[in-house]
């Protein structure tokens, strides 16, 4: 099953890789004037630029060795800012993945324990406002959650920070709260639909029935159903955070953060391709691995996963 995903995986990335690389040719307009953009230059300029992209080589050489360089970390040289484009997002990834880190932290700190509360106490006031707050969670988009949040705690209430990132690991994270509770927020929802639906779905099997008619405490029966509900839950958090791995992007132009989501923006702003092909190629590579991670932590929370893979039996 290892050997499965992995090949499933270096499969995709295969496929995306080229589609990455495709930008470079979907790009609008001639390829060298988007390298040069509206600096003045000569045909000695051209012949050189065109040389050193390869652009004169066969598309699939210009492809084999770039997917060469890029297996090795090198992506080329960011055109807007004239620097190694590895050194570019190396700068920004910090950022991103603290944010992601917090957001997801934040998301299934609130979200799962209120999605049980509201499945234990099904049609009661703990489970119509959270189901109306999930409502709001989820129709409204992370920007306008995050201009709300400005104006109330940063304008109105002036606690956090306008916008930045801060100096340091402890002023990063005081910085990074209100953009986490935005990005949090409609992925939380989901999340917590996720859990209610699927402890809804334990508590109305016969093997709760049989437990609570042997005398079995609520308390315990929770517990159980919770264990058995795990795979769905799980599955449900592999999804928010790859969902909080694309949809940094609003978040971060929204709090003017110099993340990974800032510079794809600026990327595709001035037209930076190599910026552009690398950020797209990592975002893949992260999103695949969570995928995997998601699939392999079935493994340890299912035995009947386990028996199926591992001991061959269906």
């Amino acid at each position: 099953m290892i050997a499965a995903r992995l090949a499933g995986v270096v499969a995709i990335l295969f496929v995306i890789s080229i589609i990455t690389f495709a930008l470079l040719y979907f790009a609008p307009g001639d390829l060298v004037k988007n390298l040069i953009g509206t600096r003045p230059v000569n045909a000695e300029t051209i012949v050189a630029i065109r040389d050193r992209y390869n652009l004169d080589d066969p598309v699939v050489v210009q492809y084999l060795t770039w997917l060469g360089n890029a297996l090795r970390g090198d992506f080329g040289e960011s055109i807007r800012m004239q620097e190694p484009v590895s050194l570019v997002v190396g700068q920004r990834i910090g950022l991103t993945a603290v944010l992601c880190g917090l957001s997801f932290l934040i998301a299934i700190a609130v979200s799962i324990p209120l999605g049980v509360a509201s499945a234990v106490r099904r049609g009661s006031v703990v489970d119509k406002a959270a189901t109306s707050a999930t409502l709001v969670g989820l129709s409204a988009p992370s920007f306008v959650v995050g201009l709300i949040l400005l104006y109330a705690f940063a304008y109105y209430l002036p606690i956090f920070p306008v916008y930045g990132s801060g100096d340091g690991l402890l002023d990063m994270l005081y910085h990074l709260i209100l953009p986490a509770i935005a990005l949090a927020a409609s992925l939380g929802a989901l999340l917590m639909r996720l859990t209610r639906a699927a402890m809804v779905r334990e508590l109305a099997s016969d093997y709760v029935t049989s437990l609570r008619s042997r005398g079995v405490r609520s308390r315990e029966v929770n517990r159980i159903a919770l264990r058995n509900a795990t795979i769905p839950i799980m599955t449900g958090g592999g999804l928010v955070l790859t969902f909080l791995v694309s949809g940094t992007i609003l978040v971060e132009a929204v709090f003017s953060l110099p993340g990974i989501g800032t510079l794809l923006q600026d990327a595709v702003l001035y037209k930076d391709i190599p910026v552009v092909q690398a950020v797209t190629l990592l975002l893949a590579l992260v999103i695949a691995v969570i995928a995997l991670v998601v699939d392999f932590s079935y493994l340890a929370a299912d035995p009947r996963v386990r028996a199926r893979f591992v001991g061959g039996r269906p």
